[in-house]
């Protein structure tokens, strides 16, 4: 008689997807916070006079440190060095501090204070970044978003240092099994919180009789919180599986400067690290700027007040249908007939309600949070791909595909539906849900292809060297929409500096099609990338058409 015994705690799924499970929620909350203030651009301006320069320039401030001081290679040399629990921990307790100094800036306890006062009259200039075209700050620059820019670089060391510490965590409880399935499922629950962040961030500022934009971020705040518990609990069920394992967590080979080199001589990893700048800067850039795009290029009605549609029962109600969607889509790719039927006909049935509701509530922000619905029913079916059949390669290609068709139809197609109440959202909704389609190939088909490229001691500083490249694109992007922004509409920026057009009518009145130009590019250039990748990996057989998981 045979026993099987599991020597490992990462040997029982529900222990692995358990521990997926926490970091997944750790990540959904991050991605709120990240977002806060993308559906509440009109307001920020309205409200604390942020034109689209301090806004993109405030934005762009997240990954300030991580590209400039660092940081990010910083963080992967820790990873390597003192594990997933202690730095899982450290990222958490990082983001925590910039948030509550981002939430600070944006409170009315920072108007007319001293703090305000100061940072009006400093910060002007920094020598050296100034002439290089990269400070953080400019004249004339808000207070609130010289402060809020501060607070957003030292949550942006701690979300990106989440970023990698999640990825290596997920490689260590899942390599060999179903990692792309993983990878795919994680991003499908954490992205949710950009849908949830669209709908509740300008929910909590218009909450009550009066406009306030810190009670969306007190909100990400809180969210933070309940992440920093994610990760302790996380802490204890990753030493466990080390103690059953017999093994000190990644001290046994320790870090050495040369395992870098040998990382950045690999022709693949530097054509996976573009390929996830360029992705990725087409992507998370547009999101802090899509429901102002889609305030722009779509003709909204006000809503009869004292109706179902403007109340704040409806937000409760679209966001839990919202979750069904979600959750039934996500349940069909693990079930079997009949009830896979069953789940995606619940699904199909909820999403059409969900965008009839975002139709008759006339806003924005609930119709950009289709974004990522398509993604969580298709990316555990893409992973399931990568882990069986493999394809990673061909998946970026026809992502970028996807990538510049959504952009160039956002650029050209969108706004010839201005005046069609019904048209344009229908291309919106279609156009938006391709491109969470889109997105969802990335982390499915890229990201576990790092560790067939570099050495599995390695693979934190991998993630940190790709996650610094990619950041490069993560802080300039923003920046180069919102002054191409305004570039591209000085008589809009010009009336308002007047005072003959009010900054709430300006913010609805921007043409976006040169920054959904420039990123449509972006897209264009990760398509001739991805064909270069293939190739490659046919010639040097890389394995990144190979499955991940080995029979």
């Amino acid at each position: 008689m045979v026993t099987t015994i599991q020597r490992k705690i990462s040997d029982s799924p529900v222990a692995r997807w358990s521990a997926l499970l926490l970091l997944s929620l750790a990540m959904f909350c991050s991605y709120i916070f990240m977002d806060i203030l993308s559906p509440i651009k009109d307001l920020m301006q309205s409200t604390r006079g942020w034109d689209s320069t301090a806004f993109g320039t405030m934005q762009g401030a997240e990954t300030f440190l991580n590209v400039f001081v660092f940081f990010l290679i910083f963080a992967g040399i820790i990873l390597d060095k003192m594990g997933v629990r202690f730095t899982a921990i450290l990222s958490g307790s990082v983001m925590l501090v910039g948030a509550f100094i981002k939430y600070y800036a944006i409170s009315e306890g920072f108007i007319g204070s001293n703090l305000e006062a100061w940072f009006t009259a400093h910060l002007n200039y920094i020598p050296g970044f100034d002439e290089l075209g990269i400070s953080p700050f400019y004249e004339g620059m808000p207070a609130s978003a010289k402060v809020a820019a501060l607070g957003f670089m030292i949550f942006g060391c701690g979300v990106e240092m989440a970023g990698i510490t999640v990825s290596r965590g997920i490689v260590k409880w899942f390599k060999g099994r179903e990692m792309a399935l993983a990878m795919g499922s994680e991003m499908a629950l954490a992205r949710l919180g950009v849908a949830t962040c669209m709908i509740f961030s300008p929910f909590f500022a218009k909450l009550g009789d009066s406009v306030d934009v810190s009670r969306s971020v007190a909100f990400g705040l809180v969210l933070l919180m309940i992440a920093l518990m994610m990760f302790v609990v996380y802490f204890f069920m990753d030493r466990k599986l080390d103690a059953q394992s017999g093994e000190e967590e990644e001290k046994d080979d320790p870090f050495k400067i040369s395992d870098v080199g040998a990382i950045l001589k690999s022709s693949g990893f530097w054509l996976v690290a573009l390929l996830c700048v360029l992705y990725y800067s087409a992507i998370f850039p547009f999101q802090k700027y899509a429901v102002n795009m889609l305030q722009c290029n779509l003709t909204f009605t006000e809503v009869a007040e004292g109706s179902f549609w403007a109340g704040n029962s409806v937000t409760i109600v679209q966001y839990i249908i919202m979750l069904v969607v979600a959750v039934t889509a996500f349940i069909s790719n693990f079930s079997k007939k009949p009830l896979k039927q069953i789940m995606l006909a619940i699904s199909i049935i909820c999403l059409i309600v969900y965008c009839y509701m975002g139709y008759m509530r006339q806003s924005a922000e609930t119709i950009f949070a289709v974004f990522p619905l398509l993604a969580v029913g298709i990316t555990p079916i893409l992973g399931k791909i990568v882990d069986n059949k493999g394809k990673a390669a061909t998946m970026l290609i026809f992502g970028s595909l996807l990538l510049v068709a959504c952009h160039l139809t956002f650029a050209f197609i969108l706004p010839l539906f201005k005046g069609s109440a019904v048209g344009g959202v229908i291309v919106a909704y279609i156009t938006i849900l391709v491109l969470g389609a889109s997105f969802s190939l990335v982390p499915a088909s890229l990201w576990p292809s790092v560790p067939k490229l570099v050495d599995s001691k390695v693979i934190g500083s991998a993630y940190a060297l790709i996650f610094w490249i990619q950041n490069i694109g993560l802080w300039l992007f923003p920046m180069l929409i919102g002054k191409i922004l305004d570039s591209t509409n000085t008589q809009l920026v010009e009336q308002v500096k007047a005072g003959t057009l009010s900054p709430e009518m300006a913010a609805t009145q921007y043409n976006y099609t040169a920054p959904l130009i420039m990123l449509a590019c972006l897209g264009i250039a990760a398509l001739v990338l991805g064909v270069i990748l293939k190739r490659i990996d046919q010639r040097k057989g890389l394995g990144l058409e190979l499955p991940n998981i080995k029979k």
